[in-house]
């Protein structure tokens, strides 16, 4: 069975970008990240439904300072897999950026340092999905920068300045590029959309959050070791492009199927599937689930017990929450 529900938003997102409410030490952030430049970066790479993807074919080049699993060698911004994000090795050796995390109202997922080398031009792309709608935000703050850099978002230049604190919204088509003589290079930080969040949009956002059309993810709750040994372990079929984040097909039991088995792992829950594929998830309450590495833009809900076990399945967007209600099989408690 499946079923949707809608209550729309009627407020528009008021800009492309929001400079927040914060600004940095530029000076103390440049002598930070003079400190981890002696070596050469690896370049940027993609994240796809295969895992780690291939590298830009640019000068655009990252330090991992969050990363799934805290490994100080991935360059991609992750999404759902085996491990979620952690600090890298990194971050040790920069307080400051690390002060400045931890002062973020909202969960941190990737954090690089990301480098555009001068005479360096990208290409038009979106990236899928990172906006509010689907619960997820990116953003940045210039380290070092020239007049000649430049961020095109939504046909909008943008020349951010060392220290200060912006949004863009990366779902809208959007291109770097550096026709200057020096690498121009930000820290980004994509992060879970909350409540709390909101606090560093200025004033002519708040009714957006309010009223438009937002994700709001809940906080983790986490499962005692004896929750997840009740739960035990469930089998069911599930569509085979549940999985993937950027998929926008409707939610249908008429899709090709998988089967799926969520178990215990070591101290959470993980979703299996064909192929050796593993998923960890993040617990929301009540037996639902997002993937670790993405936001609530997905989830699954076990309702293990009675003659009838099920997963009802749920994706969002904004407001609107489409769901689809699966048989399950029960295999151990």
């Amino acid at each position: 069975m499946s079923s949707s529900a809608s209550l729309l938003g009627t407020v528009p997102m008021p800009a492309e970008a929001a400079r927040l409410q914060r600004t940095f030490d530029a000076g103390r952030m440049l002598r930070e990240l003079t400190s981890v430049r002696e070596h050469t970066w690896d370049q940027q790479r993609v994240y796809t439904e295969d895992g780690v993807g291939a590298s830009t074919d640019v000068d655009w080049r990252c330090l991992a300072l969050r990363s799934p699993g805290g490994d100080g060698d991935r360059t991609d911004p992750g999404g759902p897999g085996p491990q979620d994000f952690a600090d890298t090795a990194w971050l040790d050796r920069i307080p400051y950026v690390r002060d400045i995390l931890e002062s973020i109202p909202a969960p941190l997922h990737a954090v690089r340092f990301m480098a555009l080398g001068p005479d360096t031009v990208g290409i038009d792309h979106t990236d899928p999905k990172y906006g509010p709608r689907w619960g997820v935000g990116r953003l940045h703050v210039p380290v070092v920068t020239n007049p000649e850099a430049v961020l095109v978002l939504d046909g909008v230049e943008h020349r951010w300045q060392p220290g200060e604190f912006w949004f863009g919204d990366f779902s809208r088509t959007h291109r770097v590029q550096n026709t200057g003589s020096d690498a121009r290079v930000h820290l980004v930080i994509d992060v879970l959309v909350t409540p709390g969040l909101v606090t560093l949009f200025p004033e002519s956002w708040q009714q957006y959050f309010h009223d438009g059309e937002i994700l709001f993810n809940r906080q983790e709750c986490p499962q005692t070791a004896e929750e997840r040994r009740r739960l035990g372990t469930t089998r069911f079929s599930l569509p085979a492009t549940f999985h993937l984040w950027e998929d926008d097909t409707e939610l249908s039991a008429d899709l090709p199927q998988e089967t799926a088995t969520l178990a215990e792992d070591g101290e959470r829950m993980v979703l299996r599937l064909p192929g050796d594929r593993v998923f960890a998830l993040v617990h929301l309450g009540d037996h639902e689930y997002r993937f670790a590495g993405w936001s609530e833009e997905r989830t699954l809900q076990v309702f293990p017990d009675g003659p009838d076990p099920r997963v009802v399945l749920r994706t969002r967007e904004g407001s609107q929450i489409r769901e689809l209600t699966l048989s399950a099989e029960r295999l151990s408690a």
